[in-house]
């Protein structure tokens, strides 16, 4: 099966499981509570209008900007309450189950009459609305709300002792497009500088958009300012929105793209390695020379000498485990973004967040300074990652 039909199963499945969820929706909270006239009209046309919305979006707000503005922050938003609304619904089916086999113990058959069930769906739908309206507005708060910095010590055996304190800000999966812009990247940039790094480190998904739409946000990341430099590497929404055109881009305000290389980071014996790769799943794409290359970033260098690799995914750990990285720093998780979306991140991604640790290599995931689709968070808010190099004989446990 080639790429694009690859693609178009993959996105009939999204709309078909978008369309069951909206189905169920309409069960619980018009079906089975019998609103009345016209009540149910009106709810019923509401949540066609916001299924509508939702692959209009999708599918047309990147090639019409102006059908973005008007329909793109109710679908997103929405997007993210259907979740939170099924599951708080599925959450009601566990106690209308739990009723139904109390009356069998009580020896009523699991019967319920007519009235009482429609009583129980608007007691059970109602406080599912409320539970996920809630719920909502605390993601949405969580997501545009100022980033925090989050601040990680690692210790790394093969650093000089010179480097000690050496300080990396990593930002990723930023998501500059449609939903946040120019001003939010000032703001990046000025909480990055506050922090005085002898490195940035951009591990991927910085746009979602092309670069004639969003050059004049992106140039904002001219102002960054790290003693060492500031590195980018693609991740996979680079590849969504022109990637060598973005790679040019980035180059000309000044950031330097690693792709499948490393530089030196400091001078002599005391240097640090720093090595970036093209996403994992760039091979993908139909772009040329694009490919992530591990063995080619970290081959051939001196096994006495520290290296750092930036790589979007943290699926690169278990090859870049095998060419003795001391530190990985990747993203693409958004820590799940949504709860309980961790736990399906794990399917796809070894790692999801935080600081993890196998042999003597060390990777750590970002939970991501922005956000993609729904502006939500729950559970797992945006950062800024301050990475504090140290110096030390043993790894931690």
């Amino acid at each position: 099966m080639g790429r694009v039909a690859a693609m178009m199963v993959f996105l009939l499945m999204v709309l078909g499981i978008l369309a069951g969820m909206h189905v169920y929706i309409w069960a619980r909270l018009i079906r089975d509570t019998h609103l009345p006239a016209p009540w149910n009209q009106l709810a019923l046309g509401l949540l066609l209008l916001l299924a509508l919305a939702i692959p209009v979006a999708l599918f047309f707000g990147r090639s019409h900007p102006e059908l973005r503005r008007v329909v793109g922050w109710p679908a997103y938003v929405w997007l993210g309450l259907v979740f939170m609304l099924s599951l708080a619904l599925l959450g009601g089916d566990v106690i209308r189950g739990s009723y139904r086999l109390a009356s069998y113990w009580r020896g009523d058959g699991g019967m319920i009459d007519p009235a009482r069930r429609t009583w129980l769906a608007r007691v059970l739908g109602g406080a599912a609305v409320a539970l996920s309206g809630a719920l909502g507005l605390v993601a949405v708060q969580s997501a545009l709300g100022p980033v925090d910095v989050r601040r990680v010590r690692v210790r790394l055996k093969r650093l000089a002792p010179s480097q000690s304190g050496l300080s990396i800000v990593q930002l990723t999966d930023m998501h500059v497009g449609a939903s946040r812009g120019r001003s939010f990247v000032e703001d990046i940039v000025r909480r990055t500088n506050a922090l005085a790094p002898d490195v940035v480190a951009i591990t991927g998904d910085l746009v979602d958009g092309s670069v004639a739409d969003l050059r004049h946000a992106i140039e904002a990341l001219t102002a960054l300012r790290a003693r060492h430099g500031v590195y980018f590497v693609t991740g996979n929404h680079e590849y969504y929105s022109g990637a060598s055109a973005w790679i040019t881009e980035l180059g000309r305000i000044g950031i330097r793209v690693l792709r499948n290389e490393r530089v030196t980071i400091g001078d002599g014996d005391a240097a640090l390695e720093l090595a970036g790769v093209d996403d994992y799943s760039a091979g993908r794409f139909d772009a040329v020379d694009h490919a992530s290359a591990v063995e080619k970033a970290l081959g051939g260098r001196d096994p006495d000498r520290e290296v750092v690799l930036m790589a979007h995914q943290p699926r690169s750990f278990a090859l870049a485990q095998r060419f003795g990285v001391g530190l990985q720093l990747s993203g693409h998780t958004h820590g799940g973004q949504l709860w309980p979306f961790t736990y399906f991140v794990r399917l796809q991604q070894p790692f999801v967040a935080g600081l993890h640790r196998r042999g003597e290599s060390q990777i750590y995931v970002s939970r991501g300074t922005g956000f993609w689709g729904p502006p939500m968070r729950l559970g797992a808010p945006p950062e800024i990652t301050q990475v504090i190099l140290e110096t030390g004989g043993s790894l931690p446990t």
